[in-house]
């Protein structure tokens, strides 16, 4: 996990042009998003907040390669991923994309090395290569010592950066974190971001993150507000990291 390498190679940058996302409700057809427009680089840690049903989960979906949009058009480190077939989009999704929600999604009866080392199962990768990139991962998230322990012995934040380790062991370019902090006391939640904020720093990743704690938003480069679908305005952000429009 270089933070170098990754910069070098480009692999942050997404561009969202002319976003819809429809559903139909009967005769009716209810927009979820409509003319969407983002651009965010390498390397940028950015929240997304609004209402319940403002699309803010629909959203992290469609950047993500689980949904297609209605309309528009998605690129991700150049690659265009709207009209890409669902072989070639689960393939794209799985060395790019980590995925971190508000429920841990842990399995009970496999230890925390099991759990991160689940995604590498689909890999080419030999048993000591995937045990490499487990403990890189634990140590990472400050796991290191409790890979033998199950999801029951751990604390709401050890669960969530067990969660965590699982979702950057593929090392993917991009982390999007729905509610991550969602079912967390407030110190832990403080440490989650944190540590979100260090696979920036020391690894380059693009954090996109929604939430409704303007608190955790506040520690984001950037806070954006979505209301019916369309983006209405940026909160802080630092300069040249991140453009959107509606």
């Amino acid at each position: 996990m270089d933070r170098a390498d990754s910069s070098a190679n480009g692999k942050g940058h997404i561009q969202v042009r002319g976003l819809d996302k429809t559903y139909r409700r009967g005769g009716d057809e209810v927009y979820v998003l409509e003319g969407f427009n983002l651009d965010v680089d390498q390397g940028d840690f950015v929240a997304f907040m609004g209402p319940s049903g403002s699309g803010k989960t629909t959203l992290l979906n469609l950047l993500g390669g689980l949904d297609v949009p209605t309309r528009g058009s998605i690129s991700v480190a150049g690659d265009e991923i709207t009209h890409m077939s669902r072989s070639r989009l689960t393939n794209w999704r799985a060395r790019h994309v980590g995925f971190i929600f508000q429920m841990y999604n842990l399995i009970p009866v496999l230890t925390a090395f099991q759990n991160v080392e689940l995604p590498l199962l689909l890999t080419t990768l030999s048993t000591a290569e995937r045990r490499q990139h487990v403990e890189t991962a634990l140590g990472i998230v400050g796991l290191g010592d409790r890979m033998k322990h199950y999801p029951r012995q751990l604390s709401g934040g050890q669960e969530q950066r067990v969660a965590i380790a699982r979702a950057i062991v593929t090392d993917p370019a991009f982390l999007l974190c729905d509610e991550p902090t969602g079912d967390l006391d407030r110190k832990s939640a403080g440490e989650i971001i944190e540590l979100l904020h260090r696979l920036v720093r020391e690894y380059g990743k693009t954090v996109l993150m929604v939430t409704h704690d303007p608190v955790v938003a506040m520690r984001a480069d950037l806070t954006l507000h979505l209301d019916k679908g369309v983006l209405l305005e940026s909160g802080q952000s630092h300069p040249d990291s991140v453009g959107a429009s509606s």
